[in-house]
Order: structure tokens, then sequence, then C-alpha cells
């Protein structure tokens, strides 16, 4: 490290450090070997042992021990790409063995050596995505995220893994014809134990080796970006396992965790707590960051349990805990660090985009750190995926008792930037499918939940669904095995995923279902309070183009002749019904494919029209917005389209942190 590298280093603004630490490949003096560097500052010895010294703990000492970082390096020569390494760390209380904490590339679990990687070998074809990458305004775009889990998303027949280039082919295809814009990977950092779904990670700078190597990862990523389709990783800054040849105790002390259990052990997945208030460990956790946008061209981390990292008591009792320096419960070394990060990512790519799964009231996730905010660009809106789960949980009999689960979550909708996220976290732990969620016999089922599909495609927000709901697996899923392809052979799950694919070539075609997000302006409901027939009917509409989406929702098994009030006069065009016969729907028709205004006044509107409602259905009307009606005409003052103007979410319906996790 140069003089410039230790003082970044001491000021915690190194934010590329594994460019410095960890294996790299040189040439010193002519002779090609690997530069190797790890921070241990209470170490009184380092070795490195691996296959190039037949594991012997005596031949390759690090003897540059800088006592201003706590770094110790040194260069062995003839070691080679794939060699399996690890640090041998002698300290007071005797020897221990440690893969790299910036390691490149691990061995495939039961063993957990470090391996040496080049970064620089891979050929990248991506430039075009990249290019079009930066001319895009991330939250007036559209993003629908399909979310995946490697190592069970589809498997070879005899029930082994997938290799990452084998599932980019298949992967490819499936989410092309789906119509998502992103997927997002389950942590493919490297994890020691398959159960935990790789939030145990312990390698925060190598992929899993689970599905090959690091070139083998790129080649998935590349084939996605080509393909149009954007890449988003799961990191775990919040915790990290205690397995021995990881993090914890790294140079016989409490070098990445907290010393005392009541700030550095998290009672509820058994793991430990990063010391945000560490220069270095902030280094670390920026760098890996940073390290796979760098250097895996990734479009967009998504921050698992932020709650967990904000609050000091998460998941403690009165005396489990201790205060910060003002006496309260905010984890202020944690705030500090996720602003740095975000300031850090925002500054180095700002086309790049961060998501917290946070899920209480703090405030200012998604606003900039100038402003006091923590600098997000989405936050996950727990409360409207607990309310709209609660209420299609309900027999359609008793859903107009709980008709306010549906609305509620516009009086905070606009405090926030949010994605709205049907998640593996979902679908597990006997909370049963998606599908298998939804009440009613079988074909009521999935009428149920394409009509949920619907409504979350009209909600404000950007869309996640996890593998597997997009054609209706009836299983709950497991790590352990491969989702239900063979469901795709019944046309009824067919047609699921017919319906699910329209949702999202819609969504994604349609600017009024993405450019008002975050603008009031963008959203308002034409009928919110009839819970007596469980309908609702909302519209989203744009500055940018006149055309505007209608979303009718009828949330009862029962047809029905209504009178549906309009905007605007006008003619209104038939875009979606979720009980069309190719859907998997009965075949009700709600209107003819054109229909025309009346002056008929109804429910608060001077035109209406008359529909029919189909069964447990969402069907979409479009139309175009005069040009001469004022957007202040547009927009009536009903406080169910607004946010409140406190600045803040209201405290009551809000969701505290979910205190069980894998």
């Amino acid at each position: 490290m140069t003089e410039f590298d230790t003082h970044l280093w001491s000021a915690s603004k190194h934010c590329r450090c594994y460019q410095k630490l960890g294996a790299h490949l040189v040439e010193l003096d002519g002779v090609a070997g690997v530069h190797f560097g790890v921070w241990a500052p209470n170490a009184l010895a380092i070795h490195v042992v691996g296959e190039f010294n037949g594991w012997d703990k005596s031949r390759h000492s690090l003897h540059h021990f800088d006592p201003g970082t706590g770094i110790w390096s040194g260069f062995i020569p003839g070691v080679q790409v794939g060699q399996a390494y690890k640090y041998s760390v002698r300290t007071r209380q005797g020897v221990m063995d440690h893969c790299d904490p910036y390691g490149f590339w691990s061995e495939l679990r039961p063993s957990n050596a470090s391996r040496v990687w080049d970064l620089n070998q891979y050929a990248w074809n991506d430039s075009a995505w990249l290019s079009e990458r930066k001319h895009k305004d991330l939250r007036r775009s559209p993003i629908s995220v399909y979310e995946v889990h490697l190592g069970s998303w589809m498997r070879r027949l005899n029930g082994d893994w997938m290799s990452y280039r084998e599932l980019a082919v298949h992967l490819v295809n499936h989410v092309q014809q789906l119509g998502v814009t992103h997927v997002e990977l389950l942590p493919v950092t490297e994890h020691p134990f398959d159960g935990s779904w790789g939030y145990q990670t312990t390698g925060y700078f190598a992929p899993t080796s689970r599905f090959g190597n690091p070139d083998d990862f790129r080649y998935l990523i590349d084939t996605l970006h080509q393909a149009g389709v954007g890449v988003i990783l799961d990191w775990v800054p919040a915790h990290f396992p205690k397995d021995g040849h990881g993090l914890a105790y790294f140079d016989g002390t409490h070098l990445y965790e907290h010393a005392d259990p009541r700030q550095g052990f998290h009672p509820d997945w058994g793991t430990l707590i990063f010391n945000y208030g560490r220069n270095e460990v902030r280094n670390f956790l920026i760098s890996s960051a940073l390290f796979w946008i760098d250097q895996y061209h990734i479009d967009g981390l998504r921050v698992d349990a932020v709650a967990s990292m904000l609050y000091l008591d998460y998941g403690r009792e009165n005396g489990q805990w201790v205060p910060n320096p003002m006496g309260g419960r905010d984890n202020l070394d944690a705030i500090h660090f996720l602003r740095e990060m975000n300031s850090t990512l925002s500054r180095e790519y700002p086309d790049v985009f961060t998501v917290a799964e946070e899920s209480t009231s703090f405030p200012k996730i998604t606003h900039p750190v100038e402003e006091g905010g923590l600098g997000f660009t989405f936050k996950w809106n727990m409360g409207w995926m607990h309310d709209s789960l609660e209420y299609f949980r309900k027999d359609p009999l008793y859903r107009n008792f709980h008709h306010n689960k549906l609305t509620f979550g516009m009086l905070y909708q606009y405090t926030e930037q949010y994605m709205l996220p049907f998640s593996h976290d979902e679908v597990v732990h006997l909370k049963k499918s998606m599908l298998d969620k939804m009440p009613g016999d079988v074909w009521q089922k999935r009428a149920n939940l394409r009509s949920l599909f619907g409504t979350m495609m009209g909600y404000p927000g950007k869309k996640l669904l996890f593998m597997g709901s997009e054609f209706g697996q009836w299983r709950e899923w497991s790590e352990e095995r491969a989702l239900d392809w063979e469901l795709l052979g019944s046309e009824s799950h067919r047609n699921l995923m017919h319906w699910t694919s329209a949702l999202l070539n819609l969504y994604r075609n349609s600017p009024c279902l993405y450019e008002g997000d975050g603008n009031p302006k963008g959203f308002r409901w034409l009928d919110c309070d009839d819970a007596d027939h469980n309908l609702l009917v909302y519209l989203r509409e744009t500055e940018s183009t006149p055309q505007s989406l209608m979303f009718v929702c009828n949330f009862t098994p029962v047809v029905r002749h209504s009178r549906l009030q309009l905007p605007w006069e006008g003619e209104w065009e038939l875009v979606l019904n979720s009980d069309d016969l190719p859907f998997g729907g009965s075949g009700v028709q709600p209107c003819a494919s054109k229909i025309a205004s009346e002056a008929v006044h109804h429910r608060g509107q001077d035109q209406s029209v008359l529909v029919t409602l189909p069964p447990l259905a969402t069907f979409i009307l479009k139309g175009s917005r005069p040009p001469l009606i004022s957007q202040a005409k547009l927009h009536p003052t009903d406080p169910l389209v607004h946010t409140n103007h406190l600045g803040q979410p209201p405290q009551m319906g809000l969701h505290q942190p979910k205190m069980g996790r894998q």
C-alpha cells in the first residue's frame, strides 16, 4: 500500500481496498507469483498455507507489517490461478486458519479455503447495456424484478445444481418470456450452509463456487445484460456467521465484530454483527459493495435486514442492549455507515440503485443523505405487502370488514420511494405458496392470485415477484429442490404465467405505471370506499403522455352489472381482463373492446358507463386524458389521494421488525 492508500485506509475512505488486499497475481523482478495482503493488527505472525506449499505453516510467512494500518503483506513466487490457500494466524490464544476476507474465489463447501483468481481475464460483451444504463432516470423507469435462488430455480435431471453457464441459457429464456426488467439473485456471495440461502456470508468478494468459478458467474450476468435484463445482487452487511474459518475473532480479537455480545451477537439468527464504528470495517463493506459493480457489472444492490442494523434493541429485551451515547436505540454507527455507503455508490455509479429491506417507520430511508436521509434509491413496502396478503387470504364473504387494508397504504405512499415485494420470505416457514394462500377452490385460488397480481401492477411502486409465483407453484419453496416446472405441462398453470407476462409487459410499456411512482399526481382513487361490494377503482396517469390506465377490481366471486364512474368524457379501451379464457378465467367480458362515456353523474363524477364486473377479477381500461383538463382538476382533495403532509409515515398500521429469520 502506498502512503496515499494508508491515508485513505485510516480515514475510512479506501472504498476499493480489495485492489490492495487479498491475493493478486503480480510479477516481481521478472518472477510471477501472488502478492498477499491481510488486515490483522493484533496477530503475532501470519503464514500463508496452501496447495503450493503442502499446507506447511512454516514456509511462507508475511513479513511486512505496517503498524499504521495493521496490514500484513508479502509476495510468494510460483502461486497459480485456482490454487487454494488460507491465512494461518498466530495469536496469543493459539493458531487459527482463516479463509481470505478479500478472497475472490473459494473451495466448494464443506471445504472452505480461498482460491487464487485473476480478475482481469474475462472479456465482457455488455458495453451497450452499460452505456444505455447511464441514461436512465431510475425512479421514473420501469423496474420489475424476478427474485431467484440459483440453487433451486432449476436443476439438472439428476437433481444436481446447474452451472452458472447452464443457468444463463434457461434463465434468460424464461425472464425474456416473462417480461421483467431485472433479475434479483438471493445472495451468491460465498457461504458455508445451504440452508441459510446465502444470508450467512463468509466470502464478501467471492461468488459461490457451487455453480462454477468467478468467470462463469460473469458469463451469467453478461448474458442477461446482452438480453436486456439487469441484475440485482442481494447483499448482507447486517451480520455474518460464527464459523471459525471466516471473519469471527480473526486475529485473536473481535476485529470485525463488537466484543460486547449485547452489540456484537445477533440473538435471533445466531450470527455476529459488524462493528460499524471501525473505519477498517466500513472500508471492507463499502469495498465489497463497489467490488460487485466494478468487477461483475451488477446493476443494483438489495441490502438485507436494514431494520436490524438501524436499531440497537432489534430482537432484544430490556437489559440485553447498549444505548447509544445519547441514550437512544438508534444505531448511530450503522446509520453513518449506510449513509457513507450510499453516498459512495451514488458518486461512483449514479446509474446503479440500492434497495433497503426495511420494515419499520424509520424516516427518510430513500431521501438524499444531504437532506438527512439514508440515501437508498428504493425501500421495500412491507406494509403494503402484509396488508394486501392479509386481505386476500380472507374469504370474500368477510373482505368487506378489511377493506381498509387495501387503501391505508396511500396515507404514507409518498413519504418514500417504494418497491412492492412478494418475496421468498412470504412462501416459506409454513406460510404456503402464493397460489395456496388464496381462499376458495382451485379455480378461485387462481382467480384471486390473478387479481392480486393485477392490483399490484397498478399500485405505485416498482415490482418484485419471487420465482415460481408467476406460474402458480403449489408447494412452498425449498432450497433443497428445483421449482415444479412440470406444472407448466398443465394448461391452467400456463394460463397463469400468460397473465403474469401480459401484466409485466403492459407495465414496462406504459409510462403512466412507473413515471409517477413517487408523485401523488400519478395516482388517484375513483372508488376506494365501496367495501360492501369489495370494489376498488383507481387511475394511473403521468404528465409526459395523455395515456392513462384505469384499474377496476372486483374481489368477490359474484358477477355484477354496475355503473362505473369515469374521470372525464371520452372513449375507453379494454386492455386486459384477468377473467379472460386465455388467462384461465371464466370468460366474462366487462364491456365491449371500446366504450364511450355517458353524461350520467355517478359517485362524484360527471361521466360514467355501465359495465359487467367479472368474478374475482381485475380488468384494465385505457383512456386518453383531454388536453384542456388541468392537473389541478384531475386530482380531488380526497385525503386518500395524497400523502399526509407531516413528512413521515404514520405510526399506526406500519409493521415493526420481523424477529424471525432464516
